[in-house]
């Protein structure tokens, strides 16, 4: 690597473009905010240091050598390239300037997530791309410290190093998913009757799964687990086709549900609830990029727009409020 005369001083490039620009001592020292000997005797150094004398005394003032022009020009050039790159503050526009983000998130979070920031990025920051991917515990640290992961969404509670920063959007919670006319919608669904209905259960990267595991560990519940995918998204055909119940995140069930493929009956025991969180590394806290994509998803999911909180509170009651 090439290095600069230790003794190089930016301020020389601003004396340049300033006796370029004034023509005159005195009034290069004003702008400069420097005494005129000041000028004079920095002046007297370059010419000593450049051979050159750079500026010549002429009617119409102090006049630039073809020498001093170039340095000047160049001056001006870098003295902007400092100004914008490295000593103003930066701000992202998202209008104009192209970013692309790395996620992290389950497929299950994929559905709630990407589709509203996607359907906002679209108008707000044209330019802007998004690429999602689900990362396992023990790879998701060292992605988002060589900052091939931007933000991590959903629940995480692996990442809580002094390295990383988390943001709450909202909480969460659980519910059932049967097929319709399956037998169990008869009646309010039992502890019984939970355990003993066969199990669809996902195995992947979503760390809600084993939240869940755990809370039934606790509860001494055991259920019968018949079928094990790694994909979420395969649950629907399953339970549509099976007798087979299956425990999503409240947000998947009910996007399920929409598309006619199966019924949601609330659990026969208070659920547990997690936070939906962002996370991110601390190399990018300051980044105006990162700063205005984290904005963006906490004004679209937060407590306030949280649109599964009716359907939470028409199954469990206020059940928030108590977790808290």
């Amino acid at each position: 690597m090439e290095t600069i005369d230790p003794d190089f001083d930016l301020n020389t490039l601003r004396l340049i473009v300033a006796l370029e620009e004034t023509r005159n001592v005195t009034r290069a020292a004003e702008l400069l905010d420097m005494s005129q000997s000041g000028v004079s005797s920095a002046l007297a150094r370059l010419r000593k240091r450049f051979a050159n004398p750079l500026f010549v005394r002429t009617a119409n003032g102090m006049e630039a050598t073809p020498r001093a022009a170039r340095m000047a020009e160049n001056a001006r050039d870098i003295l902007s390239r400092v100004k914008s790159g490295i000593l103003d503050q930066e701000v992202f526009d998202p209008l104009a300037e192209s970013a692309h983000f790395s996620l992290s998130m389950a497929d299950v979070a994929e559905v709630v997530f990407l589709p509203r920031l996607l359907a906002t990025l679209r108008t707000t920051a044209p330019r802007v791309t998004v690429q999602s991917a689900s990362h396992r515990k023990e790879e998701l640290h060292a992605e988002m410290e060589a900052g091939r992961v931007d933000l991590a969404i959903g629940y995480f509670p692996e990442i809580d190093t002094d390295a990383f920063f988390q943001q709450r959007l909202y909480n969460h919670t659980y519910v059932g998913m049967l097929r319709p006319k399956h037998p169990a919608l008869a009646a309010p669904m039992t502890v019984s009757v939970f355990t003993s209905l066969g199990h669809a259960v996902v195995m992947s990267p979503a760390r809600t799964n084993d939240l869940f595991e755990r809370f039934l560990e606790h509860r001494k519940l055991k259920r019968t687990v018949v079928v094990r995918t790694p994909h979420h998204l395969s649950l629907p055909s399953i339970v549509s086709e099976t007798d087979l119940m299956a425990v999503v995140p409240l947000a998947t069930g009910a996007y399920f549900a929409e598309l006619g493929a199966v019924e949601l009956v609330p659990l026969p025991f208070k659920p547990p609830v997690f936070g939906v969180n962002q996370h991110w590394h601390r190399r990018n806290h300051h980044d105006s990029r990162h700063s205005w994509l984290r904005q963006q998803l906490v004004s679209l999911f937060n407590d306030d727009t949280d649109r599964w909180l009716p359907l939470e509170r028409k199954l469990y009651g206020d059940l928030r409020r108590r977790s808290r």
